[in-house]
């Protein structure tokens, strides 16, 4: 597939992502009269039949990474050389912050406000790097077992990560990034980023060790997202 054509599919799925993230927080805080528990209900559940429809479309055409630490791991294993990585980070940190803003319109909201939910400490940052683990092993595993169940797999993890988490799951350094441009209830403060995305990267790499162990070399990751 053309490296143009799997960019754009990067971009526009990361935006959709981003949009269903951030929207789906607005409008479950909203209906549920600002319970958090509904919201975060609304918003889990959003998310995941969004990565279904996601992964499942445009998983074919560019892998569906979504996901900067989903493509470094597919560097690391050679599926990428350094500039489709350097491409696929910058088309799916772009999709985030556009879909972020387009969220906003949708809510008229202002279309930039830097987050000011404190998501910082130890407990978060482990929950970040468990949240990235479970979900680049699952990819891996995955796609040597259940290869045609990758789209529910992924989805059915994240839905699950979103509560067992103290972070409630971001496992994604473009969503964190993004999500650092929100007051909504998907939000985070900016000075947090750093240790999400340090506790991410290092999650995911510990989860290509042990797919190693678990069923050696011939693993790849082909088609993958996150959210």
């Amino acid at each position: 597939m053309p490296l143009p054509r799997r960019l754009f599919a990067e971009f526009l799925g990361t935006l959709l992502l981003l949009a269903t993230v951030v929207g789906s927080g607005v409008m479950g805080m909203d209906l549920s009269q600002g319970n958090r528990g509904v919201a975060l209900l609304a918003n889990a559940g959003a998310t995941a039949g969004m990565l279904y429809v996601l992964i499942a479309l445009l998983g074919p055409v560019s892998g569906a990474h979504m996901n900067p630490a989903v493509s470094l791991v597919a560097r690391v294993r050679r599926e990428l050389s350094s500039r489709e990585l350097a491409g696929y980070v910058l088309a799916q940190v772009a999709g985030a912050v556009a879909g972020v803003v387009l969220a906003h319109l949708m809510f008229g909201l202002d279309v930039v406000q830097p987050g000011d939910r404190i998501r910082a400490g130890a407990g978060q940052w482990l929950s970040e790097g468990v949240a990235t683990f479970g979900l680049v092993l699952i990819i891996l595993l995955g796609l040597r077992r259940r290869p045609g169940a990758i789209p529910v797999l992924v989805a059915a993890y994240i839905f699950a990560a979103y509560w067992f988490t103290a972070s409630t799951s971001f496992a994604n350094p473009a969503v964190t990034l993004a999500r650092a441009m929100t007051r909504t209830f998907a939000g985070i403060r900016p000075d947090d980023v750093p240790g999400f995305v340090a506790a991410q990267v290092a999650g995911a790499m510990l989860a290509v060790v042990v797919a190693r162990v678990l069923d050696g070399d011939g693993v790849r990751a082909d088609v993958v997202p996150e959210p």
